[in-house]
């Protein structure tokens, strides 16, 4: 995969993931794929705003610096927080995690924050601003990965908030202002942290990674030290050259769910270790695109798209079930996902369509291939339909090519009761995979992962020796 994939975290901007009339542009198609090819090599991707909103998103940054400076060292009791799943949907106002050395003022529009002793408290200027901004953000993320994965266009609307909210309705997305290692806040963690003499501080050990519950995150910070772990299983440093008017972009676990596993979510971590003499702390913004709590994570646009459900992700699940249910991170990652759905790179890190590499690849490679090679085809070629067949959750019944001749017009052949059940495309040959020749198999590919072909550098006879092309042709 590294050798197709991106040579570093993928960079696009957000003008060009605006949706409009009509195909989609070049520059769309380009900018949708480079994201999720980042997506699928590093669980992340950079976004690039455009110039003009430089500095709402610095301006914000500059005052949640100057909030959090004049809050006072030792927070009040009731503004120590634990991490209550049963409040995912209600957080408001400032709170304090001392453990973890971390401020954080949540926006939420529609809930007004209460203080202590009704004291009046002014909130970093701009969040109104900021919210709309990175939430119309999040939501053309989304259109481009439901692009990416054949979905509907806005599959996600039934379990997205309205836009604008309506009379009395509490916003389930949440901008969070996050202020980490402020030297003047005395927290517990912080004390632990610089009374140790020998060895690197370690501000957050391997099990403080979590993964967001999201549909979709979007995060900026002034100072380097976001971390999120990548294909291969590396932590990678995201956030190190952010430009004034980028910030991260990540999905989360409710995508995950919604999508049947097709899109991992991102495992992260900050590390604040570079902020000792630091005068007031590592300071970021962080927007997340939630499901409303009165709304079911559903696998049936994916299902409508032709992708294969497992049995985990087949029945729908209630989005407050889903947010205060724990989910071990081990089980996450552990399957080939989005990559599939991507388009092929060249060495210079563009995308190249697959039309192209196919007939390079016919230019150079203009001798039949040896038996060996054949065979090694067909036996890669096979699993893999297999497995599509697996993913579906579908148990295929097998004939041999007698059988299937005696009783092809049959109305109750294993033939027609398959080609119903795996909802075998138009205009593909049918045939059983056991038997598949290789340009059947090709075309099979093709059909549910389309420039299958260009991104393998096998060259495929059309069938194998002693198999007909009679059986296909019946079968159609």
């Amino acid at each position: 995969m590294a050798s197709n994939g991106l040579p570093s975290l993928g960079r696009v901007k957000l003008t060009d993931l605006m949706p409009s009339e009509g195909l989609p542009s070049d520059s769309y198609k380009l900018s949708a794929t480079t994201l999720s090819q980042s997506f699928a090599q590093y669980s992340a991707a950079i976004i690039q705003f455009p110039a003009s909103d430089g500095p709402l998103l610095r301006s914000c940054l500059e005052s949640a610096r100057l909030y959090f400076h004049q809050r006072p060292s030792y927070p009040a009791a009731e503004m120590i927080h634990t991490n209550d799943s049963r409040e995912w949907c209600k957080t408001s106002g400032y709170y304090a995690d001392p453990q973890q050395w971390q401020e954080t003022y949540d926006y939420r529009p529609g809930m007004t924050p209460s203080e202590p002793n009704n004291s009046l408290e002014f909130p970093p200027a701009g969040l109104p601003d900021i919210f709309a901004l990175l939430g119309k953000a999040a939501r053309e993320i989304l259109d481009a990965i439901s692009y990416c994965l054949n979905l509907r266009s806005s599959p996600f609307t039934e379990v997205l908030d309205n836009v604008p909210l309506r009379s009395r309705e509490v916003s389930s997305s949440v901008l969070s202002v996050c202020c980490h290692a402020r030297p003047s806040f005395q927290g517990a963690q912080h004390h632990n942290l610089t009374n140790q003499e020998d060895g690197p501080l370690v501000m957050y050990p391997e099990q403080d990674h979590h993964v967001d519950k999201s549909l979709v995150s979007i995060v900026q910070s002034d100072k380097a030290g976001l971390h999120v772990r990548d294909f291969h299983g590396r932590w990678v440093l995201v956030d190190g050259d952010l430009g004034p008017q980028e910030a991260v972009v990540f999905p989360g676990l409710a995508l995950y769910q919604a999508t049947a596993g097709y899109v991992n979510p991102a495992l992260h971590r900050t590390e604040v270790n570079n902020l000792q003499g630091n005068m007031y702390g590592r300071f970021s913004l962080s927007f997340k695109l939630m499901p409303k709590s009165m709304s079911s994570l559903s696998c049936s646009e994916m299902r409508a798209a032709g992708h294969g459900v497992e049995a985990q992700f087949q029945l729908p699940v209630p989005v407050d079930d889903f947010m205060q249910r724990s989910h071990p991170t081990d089980q996450l990652f552990n399957r080939q996902s989005f990559q599939t759905f991507t388009f092929p790179t060249a060495q210079d890190g563009s995308i190249k369509p697959s039309s192209r590499r196919r007939k390079s690849n016919s230019r150079c490679k203009p001798l039949p291939p040896s038996k060996r090679l054949r065979l090694e085809a067909q036996r890669v070629l096979k699993e893999r339909v297999q497995e599509i067949a697996d993913k579906k959750g579908i148990k295929l019944r097998f004939c041999n090519l007698r059988e299937c001749e005696s009783h092809i017009h049959a109305l109750d052949s294993p033939c027609a009761n398959i080609r119903m059940e795996i909802k075998w495309p138009a205009g593909v040959p049918f045939v059983h995979p056991h038997d598949l020749p290789n340009k059947a198999k090709i075309s099979f590919l093709e059909a549910y992962e389309p420039g299958w072909t260009a991104t393998h550098d096998m060259d495929l006879s059309p069938t194998e020796p002693g198999q007909s092309s009679q059986h296909s042709a019946n079968c159609n």
